[in-house]
């Protein structure tokens, strides 16, 4: 479908300022920094409480983008570009996207629930997929701004589209029910997801059913409190385990890891195999039975179909690889969309200057083959990938539409080659569908360690970045605290994220973790907060920047700098206002102002200080005159000297509660990894970091038997426990044994039993579900860190920063 600035016009109600209407559009942005932006991308600049993407106009009339829409036009940019300005971009966006829906009658299967969505979405992808040319929303693209982005990816080619609408509040459903407009509706299961956004259950079940409003059918489990909001014009197609007055009735019988399901529909009765045992999956399977049921495929189809459902991996995961390589994980999926999203994260974390994409053919695009690799050739060109590595017919035979192309018919004559490739000092995207078991390519790939792992959710550390951002007045700019391994989380990619997210300024502990930021390619500045006096001629080599917390230090970094002839080489002046720990004092002002006043070398960049009890509120009164000493003795050095420099002494918790002192700039820390001193406010942070390991071994043992070192657990009953690959070498305390704590085994506590041993700990599994292999989550959402600390009696930064290096970090984003 071609469109052009003419068509969107009255579209989304704009008044255009410009100079040439008639542009083709090919594209359509939200995202400043993709590299997928050119002359024919039509760039909404989306503005919200954290971000402002008009900022970013500028930059991208730089890299040819010409034509944006706007609720105003910055001065630097005006008569520069084609500008479409409407009192809110976002409206237009999902206004223009409605406009885009309707030139398609195909049929449209809508998800919303609480659960599922994206599962049962990615399943029938799976199960229609040889009948049909499938659109649907790349990964869970299902927000107020995923969902326009998704349908505004229909072609012609598609005949049928299956798209997820996830809510968290009221009045956000009926915006998203005209871009769907779904023939056919799917209500997953209602849960506690996003309770706070809705006054009662009720107003949650209502203000889902609103995407159904003008579907020819609604598929879903008969319940009685549902069946109570749906309108009586609404055709529906229940299901049911316990209600025989539902439309298909069934029922279930466990097998070993399968579960088998007698269907009773109409003159119908025949029995389908579920490749899972748990509720959850189950019921997602169900959901995409009853499509395929209302679609009318034959019982032998359904049945084998549905035997052949797989695990959904609904995550990029970077991993570690081989020769000092790094892989992006998207092994499971090869369409069109989800690629452009996998190449957009490739750049907000490549390592390398090297990237290299490992894809497999791609199917149900809705385009020629012609077409389809022409296009998917241009986006390895603006992405700037090295080298393509292609895996099947299809995509062997456009082999010469790339540069620098090798290509496979199959994954197993890629393995058989994979030794004449030369993998190293790149960034890897595995990019394949299904069916090509890339599993196999990664395997090969990532760097081997052991079972035990630390999963970093990237979607929640840019959730909390914003979080906090949202607290801050405009102009405040924000240092993030990535010292310690970045927390323990992992101090590269972390660093790599908030790069993406323009932060100003990322502060470390001490050189060598700078150093090892800047040879890793991070450009922002970075601060050293503790310098060595040995290690200040390597900050200056590698650009980074010292803080100096005593005269001591700051002759020995101005000898250097003298030595090397600097001229205002930045540095970073450190009050002591109360904490004691490090920093000038109030009586040594006097002598610094008089040594900066006669160096030249050095430039005054920030001045900070430090407080000692932000988080405690008992201790207001203490922390009001920390900031009212900085002031004092800030003022003095700024008026003294002529500087401006950027002042800083808020931390986390200083952010929320003494928001009055933000000065020019806060430091970002723990808050960044979803971890709050106020109850209150932790329920608005997301998890960032689950610590998760499998079950080595069971055994049962008899009354009277012990588990570890010391007998330290004695059985008073008959007991089965499992063993844990992971101990106090990986940094879990010995505190945390003994009964002490607890690890979460599909969903039930296992109490630890015995001592934490160096590399193993015991758990008790007695009346839990589970066998050897199965996933241990030490540490996330359950346990919690906070609760880990409380009961430990020290603080969460303890336990995040005693994971050891030896646990492999996975990155992923949802």
């Amino acid at each position: 479908m071609i469109v052009t600035l003419k068509n969107i016009i009255p579209v989304i109600g704009a008044k255009w300022v410009g100079e040439f209407d008639a542009a083709d559009i090919s594209h359509i942005s939200i995202d400043s920094r993709s590299l997928q932006n050119g002359s024919e991308t039509l760039f909404f600049a989306l503005s919200g409480p954290n971000n402002d993407a008009h900022n970013y106009i500028g930059e991208l009339i730089d890299i040819g983008v010409v034509n944006f829409v706007v609720s105003y036009i910055p001065d630097d940019v005006k008569n520069q570009a084609n500008f479409l300005v409407v009192p809110n971009t976002l409206a237009a966006l999902q206004q223009f996207a409605t406009w885009y829906r309707n030139h398609f009658k195909f049929p449209v299967i809508g998800i919303t629930g609480s659960n599922g969505k994206t599962i049962i979405k990615e399943w029938l992808n799976f199960l229609l997929g040889p009948d049909f040319n499938i659109i649907r929303s790349p990964k869970s693209y299902n927000s107020q701004v995923g969902v326009p982005l998704s349908v505004i990816s229909i072609n012609e080619k598609h005949n049928i589209g299956i798209f997820e609408a996830g809510i968290s509040t009221v009045s956000e459903m009926e915006k998203l029910e005209p871009i769907i407009a779904p023939t056919i509706g799917i209500l997953t299961n209602i849960g506690s997801a996003h309770d706070e956004g809705f006054s009662n259950i009720a107003q949650k079940i209502k203000e889902k059913l609103k995407l159904f409003k003008h579907s020819d059918l609604l598929i879903y489990n008969l319940n009685k409190t549902i069946e109570a909001f749906i309108p009586s014009v609404t055709k529906r197609f229940s299901w049911s385990f316990k209600d025989e007055t539902a439309d298909v009735y069934l029922e279930r019988r466990i097998s070993g890891e399968h579960t088998s399901i007698l269907v009773t529909w109409n003159e119908r009765a025949f029995e389908v195999v579920i490749p899972f045992r748990d509720d959850a999956s189950v019921e997602n399977a169900v959901h995409c039975l009853m499509v395929l049921l209302h679609l009318g495929y034959e019982n032998d189809v359904i049945k084998s179909r549905i035997s052949m459902l797989f695990p959904v991996e609904m995550r990029l995961k970077v991993k570690n690889g081989i020769y000092n390589s790094t892989v992006i994980d998207d092994s499971y999926s090869s369409d069109f969309q989800s690629l452009k999203i996998a190449l957009d994260f490739l750049e907000t974390q490549k390592q390398h200057k090297k990237k290299t994409l490992i894809l497999s053919d791609i199917f149900q695009s809705g385009l020629t083959n012609e077409e389809l690799y022409s296009r998917v050739s241009q986006l390895v060109i603006s992405n700037k990938i090295n080298r393509v590595i292609g895996i099947g017919e299809t995509i062997s035979a456009f082999k010469n539409k790339f540069v620098n192309c090798i290509t496979f018919d199959t994954t197993n004559e890629f393995l058989a080659a994979f030794d004449t490739l030369n993998f190293g000092n790149e960034t890897i995207l595995v990019k394949g569908a299904r069916q090509f078991r890339f599993e196999k390519v990664v395997a090969l790939l990532e760097e081997k360690t052991h079972e035990t792992v630390l999963e970093i959710n990237l979607n929640a550390i840019s959730h909390n970045l914003n979080f906090f951002r949202s607290k801050l007045d405009p102009g405040t700019k924000m240092m993030v605290m990535v010292k310690a391994f970045g927390y323990g989380n992992g101090g590269i990619e972390i660093a790599r994220l908030l790069e993406h997210h323009k932060v100003d300024y990322l502060g470390v502990a001490f050189a060598d973790e700078g150093i090892a930021l800047k040879t890793q390619g991070i450009s922002l500045p970075i601060m050293v907060m503790n310098p060595e006096s040995t290690s200040f001629a390597s900050i200056i080599q590698h650009g980074l920047e010292p803080e100096i917390y005593s005269l001591k230090g700051l002759d020995a970094f101005l000898k250097i700098a003298n030595d090397k002839k600097l001229e205002h080489y930045p540095i970073h002046i450190k009050l002591d206002t109360g904490m004691h720990r490090l920093g000038f004092q109030e009586p040594q002002l006097a002598e610094l102002i008089a040594i900066l006043r006669h160096h030249k070398s050095v430039k005054v960049k920030s001045i900070l200080s430090h407080m000692a009890t932000s988080d405690d509120l008992r201790h207001h009164e203490f922390a009001l005159s920390q900031i009212a000493l900085f002031e004092k003795m800030s003022s003095l050095m700024m008026d003294q000297l002529e500087i401006d420099p950027i002042r800083h002494i808020l931390n986390t918790s200083g952010i929320s509660n003494y928001g009055e002192a933000q000065f020019d700039m806060v430091r970002l820390g723990i808050g960044l990894y979803g971890i709050s001193n106020d109850a209150s406010e932790q329920k608005y942070l997301e998890n960032v970091g689950t610590l998760k390991s499998i079950i080595s071994q069971i055994r049962t043992i008899p009354t009277g038997d012990s588990v570890g070192y010391g007998r330290r657990f004695i059985a008073e009953h008959e007991t089965r426990i499992a063993t844990i690959p992971i101990g106090y070498a990986d940094g879990i305390s010995r505190h945390w044994g003994r009964g002490a704590g607890y690890v979460n085994i599909n969903g039930k506590k296992a109490p630890i039993t015995g001592s934490v041993c160096m590399d193993m700990l015991m758990v008790d599994v007695t009346g839990i579900t589970c066998k050897e292999g199965d996933p241990v989550v030490i540490f996330g959402e359950n346990p919690t860190v906070i609760y880990m600390a409380q009961k430990l009696e020290t603080i969460p930064y303890e336990i995040l920063t005693s994971i050891s290096q030896r646990v492999k970090r996975v990155f992923y984003r949802e």
